[in-house]
């Protein structure tokens, strides 16, 4: 039995716009390996009316670059910073330090303190994490902060379990810029202590992680 010419038109119309439609979602989508952190607002700073920064969300699903711990009991028993701190940037910065080895405008470390816990575990004696005991942030504005902090900004959401604070103000300069312009090796970061930013510098996709040889 045979078609009509008018029937074969239509089947041949409905191909190509299904065609078209999978043509078109594909574009959509992009490059199934292209990053899709650029111009994410959830890695972009915001403040609200009062200048104050908001608290970013989904810190812990950011790029972990390490988690230093100065503990009282090497320090005397009075550390300035006696907690672990678990540091992560943003995965849009990370992108940008990979490629360029330099830390964007608008780079955001955000910093979770955790308490010391137990100094004793299975593996052997050493320093365990313990509770949550805080939570910060950096953030890289040349344009809104002040030469004297090299155009970083430091906020503290407070220094105790969660919740934390909704917003901060940022902390004064001498509060903790000074030390960062005193012992920073690289643009106010210790990258020095964190040997993830250190092989990722400039490293491009084999920053990434890519083992063996």
């Amino acid at each position: 039995m045979g078609f009509s010419k008018g029937f074969k038109e239509r089947r041949l119309r409905h191909f190509l716009a299904l065609i078209l439609s999978v043509a078109g979602f594909y574009l959509l989508l992009g490059p199934v390996n292209e990053s899709h952190a650029a111009d994410n607002p959830m890695y972009q700073a915001h403040f609200n009316a009062s200048g104050k920064l908001i608290r970013p969300q989904g810190w812990r699903e950011w790029i972990f670059v390490g988690s230093p711990v100065t503990p009282n009991s090497l320090n005397g028993g009075a550390a300035p910073f006696p907690e672990f701190h678990s540091v992560y940037i943003d995965p849009e910065s990370w992108e940008h330090y990979k490629k360029t080895g330099k830390f964007r405008e608008g780079t955001m470390f955000a910093k979770e303190l955790t308490l010391v816990g137990d100094t004793a575990a299975t593996s052997g004696v050493g320093f365990f994490n313990g509770k949550l005991q805080g939570f910060e942030i950096a953030h890289k504005d040349s344009a809104r902060y002040s030469s004297d902090s090299g155009g970083w900004a430091y906020y503290s959401f407070g220094h105790k379990p969660e919740p934390y604070a909704d917003n901060a103000a940022a902390m004064p300069t001498a509060a903790c810029a000074a030390c960062h312009t005193a012992s920073a090796v690289e643009d106010m970061v210790f990258t020095q202590y964190y040997p993830i930013l250190n092989v990722a510098k400039g490293a491009g996709e084999a920053g990434a992680g890519i083992g063996g040889k």
